[in-house]
């Protein structure tokens, strides 16, 4: 009777991810996690230092953020559905390789277009390993509970990656030029490449069919132009170059799609979907990720061009922020078995609301009691929500489908991320730059330079000098906190409109347990004799 109960126990432990060693696979995936979280945050407090020293334009600037976003939301769906094929972790381990090289590349360059392009290749690299983490920790922890605690450990990694990035940055700034924040990428991609080709398992999909390649290039291409039209839009462009990539990326969006209905074997498998919890999920993300992706950048601009703070003690106001949200993963699936993913998602987005109303309060001189209580139910509410949804895309998606369900995050994630700084940034212009058209003393072709951004108003304002110098930036600084107010409107509405839609969700947290094939007695008993 020992030996049966002692064989089925191995068989279960084989089936959940052989055992305890998906807690070291689940170390690894975190570390890999933490490559591109930092990589994610770290330039936002060396904006200012950038835009001194490679002058770049206000596009340009929007680029050199958004840019990475931008490609790894457009290659999220052809690398996730390339591992389900030729193996995960062969394309996490190529990820990490090419990560390395483009913060190189990052950290030596000499004008705004090249370090546009190794942002564009961190992109890529990161298309790599996103959907690889997630799909690998979905097959390693086939346990709903489990899996729900591997997330929550996850996302709470994500959070320290994203509370690393200022502080690293801002340390480094202090003491070195803007390019060594992506100095820090090397050591980390140096230490993942062995370990994990030593430690992690190699997982692939089923392998049904051939891979659509056309289509994930399809995908691609279309999520790229729509995202690029998006951006444009959100720079103020009405033209050609703004409307063809729009149009030509929705049409191929939609054709996307229409082929994935009609093949027998899709690269993704648009049936999920069809499940409220999945799709509702999915839209809560990027819903998220809308509001709140620019107003970690906004903040960092405030904290330093309005309240003149370094970007070390910049890093330092927005660390309560991440370690806020890196609680909230900590304590994600306590919370998820307690509440039900309805009341968590939409208590999440609630108290998001509530953070963002509070930061209203933020003028021209310091606050740090409001910005520190702002900050932490910012972080909480927000890490509630995205873990709260992710879990529940993750598990209403077949095993078999992980990479596409897994992409398919990931690129809502990215592609939130990339439309929200591209929508609160036009929004932050749009009540910015007005203010500015007629300040006494000041020309119009300076009023004009002084409306691309605060940065350059101050600029502008050294140029001048005297009574005007000093009231065009005193102005500046009046409309951007003005405009900061606008965009924090703007995301509360964001955030309720997410809770509402969270209503969809289910109510409790469905635990089906782990259906592992157990052999007879009998034939316990031969395999022991054969051993």
């Amino acid at each position: 009777m020992s030996g049966t109960t002692t064989a089925a126990a191995a068989l279960r432990r084989r089936a959940a991810g052989a055992g305890a060693n998906r807690w070291v696979v689940l170390v690894v995936l975190c570390v890999s996690l933490l490559l591109v979280a930092v990589d994610a945050t770290v330039l936002h407090v060396a904006v200012p230092a950038v835009t001194e020293d490679l002058k770049p334009g206000a596009i340009e600037l929007l680029w050199i953020v958004d840019v990475y976003p931008l490609v790894c939301a457009s290659l999220l769906i052809l690398f996730g559905t390339l591992g389900d094929r030729v193996g995960r972790r062969r394309v996490l381990l190529l990820g990490y390789a090419l990560f390395g090289v483009a913060s190189g590349v990052a950290a030596l360059a000499d004008s705004a277009q090249v370090l546009i392009l190794a942002r564009a290749l961190l992109g890529v690299g990161g298309a790599m390993i996103m959907p690889a983490t997630l799909s690998i920790l979905r097959q390693v922890f086939p346990d709903r509970r489990e899996r729900a605690l591997a997330i929550g450990i996850w996302s709470a990694v994500a959070a320290v990656g994203a509370a690393v990035g200022p502080l690293l940055g801002g340390f480094l700034l202090e003491h070195f030029w803007w390019g060594s924040v992506f100095l820090v990428n090397i050591p980390l991609m140096l230490v993942s490449l062995p370990v994990g080709r030593l430690l992690l398992p190699e997982s692939k999909g089923s392998g049904q069919g051939p891979w659509d390649v056309v289509g994930a290039l399809m995908a691609a291409a279309g999520l790229f132009g729509v995202v690029l039209g998006v951006k444009r839009l959100g720079g103020g462009e009405l033209d050609w170059i703004t409307a063809v990539p729009l149009v030509v990326g929705a049409v191929l969006l939609v054709l996307f799609v229409r082929r994935q209905r009609r093949r027998t074997h899709p690269l993704v498998d648009l049936r999920m979907f069809a499940r409220p919890a999945f799709s509702t999920s999915v839209c809560c993300i990027v819903l998220a990720m809308l509001a709140l992706v620019g107003l970690e950048l906004i903040a960092a601009q405030y904290l330093q061009l309005v309240l003149g703070l370094s970007p070390l003690e910049t890093g330092l106001r927005l660390l309560p922020l991440t370690v806020a949200a890196m609680a909230s993963g900590l304590a994600g699936a306590r919370m998820l078995r307690r509440f039900g993913p309805r009341r968590m998602v939409c208590f999440g987005f609630g108290l998001t609301a509530v953070a963002v109303l509070t930061l209203l309060g933020m003028g021209g001189e310091d606050n740090a009691p409001l910005l520190l209580f702002g900050f932490v139910l910012l972080g909480f509410g927000l890490e509630t929500t995205l873990f709260g949804a992710y879990e529940s895309m993750l598990s209403e998606a077949p095993p078999e489908q992980a990479g596409g369900a897994a992409a398919i995050g990931e690129t809502s994630y990215q592609l939130g991320a990339g439309i929200g700084i591209a929508l609160l940034g036009s929004v932050m212009n749009a009540a910015y730059t007005p203010g500015l058209s007629s300040v006494q003393g000041v020309p119009a072709s300076a009023s004009a330079a002084a409306g691309h951004s605060l940065g350059e108003a101050y600029e502008v304002a050294g140029r001048l000098g005297g009574s005007a110098g000093e009231a065009l930036r005193r102005t500046a600084r009046d409309c951007f906190v003005h405009g900061l107010h606008v965009t924090l409107l703007v995301s509360a509405g964001l955030l309720l409109l997410g809770a509402v839609m969270a209503l969809r969700l289910p109510r409790v947290m469905q635990c089906e347990a782990v259906q592992v094939e157990v052999p007879a007695p009998r034939d316990v008993m031969e395999s022991r004799v054969s051993a």
